[in-house]
């Protein structure tokens, strides 16, 4: 029978483990985060505000864009291309959860220890 610190320690393994982690990814959590505080964005703000490549950037614009987060327009200024990034209300929700799902965690009571971690990991294991 478990005992009540097992349970919260069980309990709060299991609350990480359920963190979206389209967001928690660390260029996609950087790129929804610059994004949350601008109306829009362009590639070239996002790309000198995260300091990720161009191909990294792509990458994760692509798939943040696929999961209906961001939207992507593409268009001509001054007759060169130029892609705006914005947030959706999926996307926002989607980021706003994630902050207030870390924000639980981090206010949690009791740190999870090191034997609570090996014992979830090996009843998730059975």
């Amino acid at each position: 029978m478990k005992n009540q610190g097992e349970k919260q320690t069980t309990d709060s393994l299991s609350e990480i483990m359920n963190i979206d982690r389209l967001v928690h990814s660390p260029a996609r959590l950087a790129i929804l985060t610059y994004l949350s505080v601008v109306e829009d964005g362009d590639a070239v703000y996002l790309l000198n505000q995260t300091g990720l490549t161009w191909g990294n950037l792509s990458a994760n614009v692509t798939r943040l864009q696929e999961a209906g987060y961001i939207e992507v327009v593409k268009e001509f200024k001054d007759r060169k291309p130029h892609t705006l990034l914005k947030l959706t209300d999926r996307g926002r929700k989607a980021f706003q959860g994630y902050q207030n799902k870390m924000k639980e965690l981090l206010d949690m009571k009791k740190p999870i220890s090191r034997e609570g971690w090996r014992i979830s990991r090996l009843n998730r294991i059975k």
